[in-house]
């Protein structure tokens, strides 16, 4: 059985439509009139959730212009980590304005914590649910303080092998904890689509029972629409205002439009995904009459015994179906009957 997942009072699962995370991350541009601003795009544009990240570069990393700390390769090339954490970290005196500002929009705000101190500061803003980052899922003492919380988890599993996800969730079953979920994921900025298997997402969700959602970095909306179909309930992705802002992470980030045409997609692929149904839909009711019913081909006595020979197998389908065919052979007419009336029981002894 999959555990239950409710993010406030929204259950998380296959029968109610993709829950969108609208990811803020470094999109703010240190400027925080463009972060309250984002929040109102992203309410307005569909999505049902906003998530931002708390930290500070010295709680990310040390300060340290050693060769180890210097960005070797990808996005953020030649950066200092304790440089670029600081640049894109969102301020600490932000948060109570970030978090009210989402309240007034009725829209729902999380955070993903890097360290205690960031929990604690979430717990004085009753932060209703905490993310696990890609990157922090080796850290169980952290994912444990949060665990202490009792709040609904949500645990990101880029770069983890199968041995990793289940350290995570043995300490979850250890502290017979079950409010949580799974992000798929691909920490890649932006994530390649054939690096991308989205098998995984069922995958997950049979071994551990649990709901499974995507934090999609791949460009375009198209990942995030397949995901729903194997299965993904939640879509988190990188929501930025408009790309002039500079950001770390703006050449990944969807714009408003973007988010407008992501939830369209979602609502129609989960439309689409909804539970095995094989009853007749209303839309193909008038089309029935297209299948073939069980005709007399001539005028035909009463008291005449019939054969393969007076009857025929023709549209339109308001009658006796084909596979009674045999059945009626040797049966006897009880009335008179015409060219193209249609064969039924009640004519027949």
């Amino acid at each position: 059985m999959i555990n239950k997942f409710l993010i406030k009072n929204r259950k998380i699962s296959q029968n109610n439509k993709p829950f969108i995370v609208a990811e803020l991350s470094a999109n703010h541009g240190n400027n925080l009139s463009t972060a309250l601003k984002t929040i109102d795009e992203a309410k307005k544009n569909g999505a049902d959730a906003i998530k931002i990240q708390t930290y500070t570069a010295d709680s990310m990393t040390l300060n340290s212009k050693k060769k180890i700390f210097k960005i070797k390769s990808g996005l953020w090339k030649d950066n200092y980590l304790h440089d670029l954490y600081k640049r894109a970290s969102t301020p600490y005196k932000w948060h109570k304005k970030i978090f009210e500002h989402s309240k007034k929009n009725k829209l729902i705000c999380f955070s993903t914590p890097f360290d205690e101190d960031a929990v604690d500061l979430l717990e004085e803003l009753n932060c209703p649910i905490y993310k696990i980052a890609s990157f922090e899922i080796t850290d169980l003492p952290l994912i444990q303080y949060i665990i202490n919380k009792k709040k609904p988890i949500i645990v990101s599993t880029g770069m983890a092998s199968k041995g990793e996800i289940d350290d995570v969730i043995n300490l979850f079953k250890k502290n017979n904890f079950r409010k949580y979920m799974l992000l798929y994921c691909v920490s890649a900025y932006p994530a390649p689509v054939e690096d991308i298997r989205l098998n995984n997402i069922s995958y997950l969700k049979n071994r551990y029972k649990c709901e499974v959602g995507l934090s999609d970095h791949s460009l375009g909306n198209d990942v995030a629409g397949f995901s729903i179909i194997k299965g993904a309930t939640l879509i988190e992705k990188h929501f930025i205002l408009k790309k002039e802002i500079k950001s770390p992470d703006s050449t990944f980030s969807m714009l408003p439009n973007d988010l407008k045409k992501l939830r369209l997609l979602l609502d129609k692929a989960w439309a689409i995904n909804k539970k095995i149904d094989f009853k007749t839909k209303k839309s193909e009711k008038n089309n029935l009459i297209f299948r073939r019913s069980l005709f007399f081909n001539r005028d035909i006595k009463k008291g005449t015994k019939i054969g393969l020979k007076h009857i025929v197998r023709r549209r339109p389908g308001y009658g006796m179906p084909p596979k009674f065919e045999k059945a009626i052979v040797g049966k006897v007419l009880k009335r008179n009957v015409q060219f193209a009336d249609l064969v039924k029981k009640s004519y027949l002894k």
